[in-house]
């Protein structure tokens, strides 16, 4: 445990000051979730990429505002309309020795849509049309046509041995044979659902981590996880819950560590000819799907009173959604000015739309996604009873949430999402966009939402170089989608550490990943 290993080091430092750091140090994470596969190229989930990031290294990588870095490759830069040639970082090597070449980049850029997990991960190259080797530290990659945010969907670009070989999956990666990465620790073991062990890399290329062990501990209950934390099981938790927020603020033994992040909890209402689940009125289905009427979804939206929210479900740690990323992010509109809560007006809308007392309807959310998923799901139930509608709302765990969601099994669904790119086209391209797989869009459209202005629009910001008529491109199909309700934006989310006091430092990340390379002890500071 870290307080044993600080005071180890301490008194190492006393008899040995020529070499503070010969001395081993061990940092014990208590983290929501973890991944559910050591396959870098498995899920697009934040938890799976969070983890796998200790073990292999992304070609682009970001710092805590997501502000693009060098990662593997060093420079990028479009040397054609249709040609990204990326530099690579010379003299690194992999966990087995075997160095690190443009052939690896290749391998990975190919192996990723001959993946089938639960979440594909084709969201990250669906600009590339082919990787070309240059020479073993450069590479071009080919586009579909012009793609300005190529390096920004490169920050989830995992890169394994091209040695990994074709066929190879979860059973070899899982059992660490194949979990070979250039990350800044080696794959030690891991327990599905339960601890995901690591040993520092002492030849990774980054600065060198000051844990020389690494155990991440999935603890995907809230009470559970704080109890670990005040007993001395783990050094920090992660998504410290509202409930305990105040107290642990306030504690003189705890710190906490708390950040805006990227995610939204956004509602997603099925617009298909048939809804998965059967929308109901006094026991009977209904003809078609009331969901398909803006005036219905507008209801649902101007029911939702985002203060209480913020301020009462989540206690304070969030902030009222109005459209898909937060301020700032590159495609936000200022043009969409607060949601407004006005049930009488939502009354209105539904007897307007022929239902006038409601119906009935599943809503269906996760539980151990983000902090106040569940209790967001819970709190929109019991406002959406004020317009009358039955609710029969059910939170599930994300094991179970995301296969059924993938497979478009709910009528109305709620999750977070979070612009990791820190630009639109990331989130429009794969949530609103209609389904396109030949363009590589609409990845994760479940509602059957196609509005061919909205992907007019869009399409043409990707295609546009120039920074500022893409950024009004996408803020034009920004106020489309949120005019049409496609998705129904709710709250962002903040992100909450915890450890005992004076013990760590780290800085935030709004993506809410928890990089133990990023985190030092005190006294090493």
């Amino acid at each position: 445990m870290l307080k044993t290993a600080l005071r180890t080091g301490i008194a190492t430092v006393a008899l040995f000051a020529a070499a503070p750091a010969a001395f081993s140090q061990e940092l014990t994470i208590g983290l929501r979730a973890g991944p559910d596969s050591i396959d870098p190229h498995w899920s697009t989930l934040g938890s799976q990429a969070e983890a796998l990031r200790h073990i292999f290294d992304t070609l682009v990588d970001a710092d805590d505002t997501l502000q693009l870095q060098p990662g593997l490759a060093v420079s990028w830069e479009p040397i054609e309309d249709t040609t990204w040639e990326f530099k690579l970082r010379e003299g690194v090597t992999f966990h087995d020795g075997t160095p690190f070449t443009a052939e690896d980049v290749k391998f990975s850029i190919d192996r990723i849509p001959e993946v089938t997990g639960p979440m594909s991960m084709t969201l990250y190259t669906k600009y590339v049309d082919s990787v070309e080797v240059i020479d073993d530290y450069t590479v071009h990659v080919h586009t579909k046509g012009v793609a300005p945010a190529l390096p920004n969907d490169f920050t989830r670009m995992f890169i394994v041995p091209s040695e990994t070989g074709e066929g190879v999956g979860n059973e070899e990666f899982n059992s660490g044979e194949a979990a070979i990465g250039t990350g800044p620790y080696r794959f030690v073991s891991w327990e599905p659902k339960g601890d995901l062990v690591l040993e520092r890399f002492d030849d990774s290329w980054r600065e060198e981590s000051a844990w020389e062990r690494v155990i991440r501990k999935e603890i995907p209950d809230d009470a559970a996880r704080v109890a670990a934390l005040r007993s001395g099981q783990v050094d920090l938790i992660n998504y410290v819950p509202a409930t305990d927020f105040l107290s642990m603020e306030n504690d003189p033994e705890i710190e906490t560590f708390t950040s805006d992040s990227v995610y939204i909890l956004n509602v997603q209402p099925s617009v298909k000819d048939e809804e998965p689940q059967p929308i109901k009125v006094n026991g009977e289905e209904v003809d078609g799907n009331p969901l398909q009427d803006l005036r219905v979804r507008t209801a649902l939206d101007l029911a939702i009173n985002r203060d209480v929210l913020v301020n009462v479900v989540l206690e304070g740690l969030g902030t009222p959604a109005n459209q898909l990323m937060p301020e700032g992010f590159f495609g936000y509109t200022d043009k969409i000015g607060e949601k407004e809560y006005d049930i009488e007006r939502a009354r209105e809308l539904l007897a307007e739309a022929g239902y006038p007392d409601g119906f009935e309807i599943d809503f269906t959310c996760t539980n151990n996604r983000v902090p106040g998923d569940a209790v967001v799901c819970e709190a929109l139930a019991q406002m959406w009873s004020r317009l009358g509608l039955t609710v029969n709302a059910q939170a599930l765990n994300g094991t179970v949430f995301f296969p059924a969601a993938a497979n478009e099994e709910y009528t109305m669904a709620m999750s977070a999402w979070g612009t990791l790119t820190g630009e639109a086209a990331y989130t429009y391209g794969a949530m609103v966009h209609s389904k396109d797989p030949e363009k590589g869009f609409g990845n994760f459209n479940r509602t059957g939402y196609a509005n061919p202005e909205f992907d007019e629009v869009f399409v043409e910001g990707t295609q546009t170089l120039d920074a500022d008529e893409r950024r009004a491109l996408y803020e034009e199909a920004s106020l489309i989608a949120m005019e049409d309700r496609a998705l129904i934006p709710t709250v962002i989310l903040q992100t909450v550490w915890a450890a005992e006091a004076d013990t760590v430092t780290f800085t935030p990340r709004v993506d809410q990943e928890t990089r133990a390379y990023e985190i030092k002890p005190v006294d090493a500071e």
